[in-house]
Parts: structure tokens; C-alpha cells; sequence
């Protein structure tokens, strides 16, 4: 059997596999890596695992990259303990394009991995001593949306943050406080200069990111655990930089079907596990061949040659109009889309509801029909040939398994870039009417009925996780299959419709309220009333295939 902790003992082996191996000095690279890091990444979770940690692999292979990333954790202790020190921080990567002739490669750019937590003192004493370092260039973050969030829906802040605050930098416990803590240390060992990137999915990610950390930051600063000349120093984007990015490549939980070729190819210690905090994880990841990285080109500190590895580097303007693109338009909206409806036509594969006509046709109507005609092209991509592939090749592809169930988690958190947007450019522009808008206000209508936890069979389901689940299931929580009185229905949507802070706009401003109420009312007049809703909308609104 090939054990991936001495991968150099069964070259040949993994030769006559094809396995890509890495090509580099790697203790060198840790070494070097743990003593002047260049390169620390927040959330090893599986785009970490199946993006970030290939980027580095492909740098150190050419030469280009001698330092290893050091990953860190600040939520999930066991990811780190099971999933990297176990496999001495080696990935095992199997890439899956449509063909099915599968890569695999051994990646082992990381240099160590960390829990990054004042609870855990050793490993969090060890990042405080790389952030003091001025050999330190960047940061990367992938922590999801909800990482960023420090306020709750009443604008209120969550309790961590509310305790954060008042206990200053000495023992933070939210994800931005942490940092803020560690920027703070950089900050009195000299000011050095760093990039703080993120790269989560969504739109202006870096404006988030900055907004984020200076809140805290300033509130530290008016309960007086830290001075004013901090605020300066995270202020001055010349020397504290947040560059935006554009980051794209399907990265599912890891697939039992993988696990069980990879077992079957002799390799040992492959299974799955889930985590206590319920994060799906393995020793390999699967992802797709597509792939994507914008990133605007400011590092004050420098950075790697990141070209080399196939990113883009470039402005920040180009970076908005490509995330614009992706998260508004051409992938993100369509994703979620799939994932609400696929959840309650009880699908449990993305390529799987790409066979459903009606779900093919769904998306193409949001992507080509309504959210394609207010993109503005980067430059650097053509929307329409990049969803043209999105469409055809990359939700199609049978060898992802990607879940709908995965897809749906923190939906809260995404509507209002995912669809809010493009409803904002229809009321801004003035040629465009929100009114004639008909597939994104069905998703939504379809969000809330799947909030109930009722399938379109009647069946009932347990929705994915999300940090507002408990409040909206609260507010609709009279409504049940049947329900059609529609003064009752619109009394209890109204407060989530008209919600800015979820849908980015007031949904009735936008004189969409009272027609997603009009759709969610025959989406749950009954069993198999989503798809009998469903239909009605494509057969009378959709099919116009000019955009073919």
C-alpha cells in the first residue's frame, strides 16, 4: 500500500500511477517557511486543499516560491490534527475534468499547520512571532462569508465580536479579531508593510475584509487597548494593502467514490471523516480542472511570482468586473439556483440536475436572460463564453460530486450579492424594469419555501446550515404545505423581503415583493406544486433561446 507520509519510499509506484510528484528540496522550503515565512493562509479547509496549496506547489516546483505556506486554522482544531499533521501536511489532489481521465498529485508546498487560537497557546505563539516577522508578504483568507460578519440582522454585534471588543486584543476568539490581535503584534514589533487577501467568494471581497478588521479595530481604540497610530497603520493601504480577487474553481467535500478508487489504486488511509464541528475532510481533495484566480496587483511588501502559476494580476477595477461577472451573473446566482431547487427535488448531484430540463433551462434564463444583459465584460473574460461553460461543461460534469445540499449552506449569507445586485442594476439602469424579472424572483420564492424543510414530495428535510436558519424558520413557522391565505403569507414576509441586510435591497421597493409572495404561494399550495410552479414560469416566460 502507498502511504502518502513517505511518498519518496514508492516512486516508482506512484510513477507508473502517473502521480505528479513534487519536484522540489522540500524540507528546505519548510524550513525556510517556519523561520521567515512569506506566505500564510487562513482556513485549510478543501479549496485551501484543491487551489491555494497547487498554486505553491506549481511556484516551488519552478523555482519560483522557496518558502512554504504556512496554513492556519482559527475555527476547526481537528482539520489541522486529521488532516494535515496526520499526513505530515502532504495533500493528495485528484483532479476530475469531464473526460474522467483523472491527475492526481502529491502537493507539498505547505510548511506547517497551525490552530490558530489563544487556546491553543504553542501554535498561536508560533503565528504571533511570523506575523512579527518582516519577511511576512501576504496573508490569503478562503473562511467562507460568514467569517467577515460581525453584525447580526438587528445590525447588532454576534456575541463573540460583543466579547472580543471588550476584552481588546489579548484573547481574541472571532476569526477578524484574531487577525486584528495578530496585525496589532506586527504592528509594535515595526510596522511592517503586508497584503491581507482575501479570497472568498464574493463580490469586493477586500473592501469586506478591511471594513471588517478596522471595526474592531476602532473599537479597541475606543475602549483603549490599542492607540490611534494602529488605526493609522491599517488605514494606509500603501503600507497595510487589501487587495481584491476574483476566485473560481468547483472544490466539492471530498466524494466516496474517490475515496474508494484511491483505495482501490493502493493507496492507504484514504476514507473520509467528518469533523466534530462537522466539516467533511480527507487526506486528498477532488476538484475540478477549471479554474480561475483575478488578483489586484498590490502587495506592498511584495509577493510571489504569482503569474508563473497561471494567476492573473492586474487592477482592482478589472478584479470588480470579473467578480461582478462571476458571483452576480455567470456562476454563483446559477449555483445557488440548482442547490435551493435541487434540495427540494430531492437531487443529491449537481451534474444530476443538470440532466433535468427544467432545471437546465432555469439557469440558463437567470444566466443568459436576466443576468447577462447588465454584466459588464472585464476584459480579461468574456461572460458569455465563460458561462457557456459554466453551463455546458463545469455544472455538467458528472465526475464532481458536488452536492446541491452543500451549495445551500449559509444561502442567507449570499442572496444578496448572488441576486441583489442585478436587481439593483435593474432599477439603476434606465432601461431595465426589475418588474420584468422572472427566474430571480422564483429562486427566492424558492429559498423561502425551502426555509419550511418540506419537500416538494411533503417530505420533510433538514435544511443546511446557515447562521440566520433559527430566525427566518421562526418567522415562517405557521406556514406549512397548504397555506394559501395571502393576507397571513404576506404578513409574515414582509419583514424578511423588505430586509436590506438580506437581499441587499428592499425587495418591495423593488416591486418584487408582492410577485415572489404570488410565487411562493403556488410553490406551496401542496405536494409537487414547486415543479408544477417550476413548469408554469418556463413554459410562459421562458424558452426564448436567441442567446443560443
Amino acid at each position: 500500500m502507498i502511504d502518502l507520509n513517505n511518498w519518496r519510499n514508492f516512486i516508482p509506484e506512484l510513477s507508473q500511477k502517473e502521480v505528479e510528484i513534487p519536484h522540489f528540496d522540500r524540507a528546505s522550503l519548510r524550513e525556510n517557511g517556519q523561520k521567515n515565512p512569506v506566505w500564510i493562509h487562513f482556513g485549510g479547509g478543501n479549496l485551501y486543499r484543491g487551489f491555494h496549496a497547487e498554486i505553491a506547489q506549481r511556484l516551488a516546483d519552478l523555482g519560483e516560491l522557496s518558502t512554504g505556506v504556512i496554513v492556519c486554522e482559527t475555527f476547526d482544531e481537528e482539520i489541522i490534527e486529521r488532516a494535515y499533521q496526520d499526513f505530515d501536511d502532504l495533500i493528495l489532489e485528484v483532479v476530475m475534468p469531464s473526460s474522467g481521465e483523472f491527475v492526481k498529485r502529491i502537493l507539498a508546498a505547505t510548511a506547517d499547520s497551525l490552530y490558530c487560537h489563544p487556546d491553543c497557546s504553542e501554535h498561536f505563539d508560533k503565528m504571533i512571532r511570523h506575523f512579527e516577522n518582516p519577511s511576512l508578504q501576504l496573508v490569503t483568507f478562503a473562511i467562507t462569508e460568514k467569517g467577515y460578519r460581525l453584525k447580526d440582522t438587528n445590525n447588532k454585534y454576534i456575541g463573540p465580536i460583543a466579547v472580543d471588543i471588550k476584552n481588546g486584543p489579548k484573547k481574541p476568539s472571532h476569526t477578524m479579531s484574531i487577525l486584528a490581535a495578530l496585525l496589532y503584534k506586527r504592528f509594535l514589533s515595526g510596522a511592517w508593510p503586508i497584503a491581507l487577501v482575501s479570497t472568498d467568494n464574493f463580490s469586493q471581497n477586500g473592501s469586506q475584509l478591511r471594513t471588517s478588521l478596522l471595526t474592531i479595530a476602532k473599537e479597541w481604540q475606543k475602549e483603549g487597548h490599542v492607540q490611534n497610530t494602529f488605526i493609522q497603520y491599517l488605514s494606509n493601504e500603501e503600507i497595510v494593502a487589501f487587495p481584491w480577487t476574483m476566485i473560481d474553481r468547483i472544490t466539492p467535500n471530498p466524494s466516496l467514490s474517490v475515496s474508494k478508487m484511491l483505495a482501490k489504486e493502493g493507496f492507504s488511509n484514504m476514507s473520509i471523516f467528518q469533523t466534530a464541528k462537522g466539516n467533511n475532510i480527507a487526506p486528498f481533495v477532488n476538484t475540478e480542472d477549471i479554474h480561475y484566480l483575478i488578483m489586484e496587483d498590490h502587495f506592498p511588501n511584495g509577493r510571489p511570482k504569482f503569474e508563473k502559476a497561471g494567476v492573473f494580476l492586474t487592477d482592482r477595477a478589472t478584479v470588480d468586473k470579473a467578480d461582478t461577472m462571476k458571483v452576480t451573473t455567470c456562476l454563483n446566482p446559477l449555483h445557488t439556483s440548482l442547490a435551493i431547487m435541487g434540495c427540494l427535488l430531492g437531487y443529491r448531484s449537481i451534474a444530476e440536475e443538470m440532466k433535468d430540463p427544467d432545471l437546465s433551462l432555469l439557469v440558463s434564463e437567470i444566466g443568459y436572460n436576466e443576468g447577462l444583459p447588465v454584466v459588464e465584460s472585464p476584459g480579461i473574460i468574456d461572460p458569455k463564453i465563460f458561462l457557456e461553460e459554466v453551463i455546458t461543461v463545469r455544472f455538467s460534469n458528472p465526475n464532481i460530486p458536488d452536492m446541491p445540499q452543500r451549495i445551500a449552506t449559509d444561502t442567507s449569507q449570499k442572496v444578496a450579492i448572488r441576486y441583489g445586485e442585478t436587481i439593483k442594476k435593474y432599477m439603476e439602469i434606465e432601461v431595465k424594469d426589475p418588474q420584468t424579472l422572472v427566474f430571480i424572483p422564483l429562486t427566492l420564492a424558492a429559498w423561502l419555501r425551502y426555509l419550511i424543510g418540506i419537500d416538494d414530495q411533503g417530505k420533510p428535510f433538514i435544511p443546511s446550515p446557515d447562521p440566520l436558519l433559527t430566525d427566518l424558520q421562526h418567522k415562517l413557522s405557521d406556514i406549512q404545505l397548504g397555506t394559501q391565505d395571502t393576507s397571513h403569507i404576506h404578513e409574515k414576509m414582509a419583514p424578511i423581503l423588505s430586509n436590506k441586510e438580506i437581499f441587499g435591497v428592499d425587495l418591495y421597493q423593488a416591486e418584487l415583493g408582492r410577485k415572489i409572495e404570488e410565487m411562493f404561494i403556488k410553490m406551496v399550495a401542496g405536494p409537487n406544486a414547486v415543479r408544477k410552479t417550476l413548469q408554469d414560469y418556463l413554459q410562459e416566460h421562458g424558452g426564448n433561446l436567441s442567446w443560443k
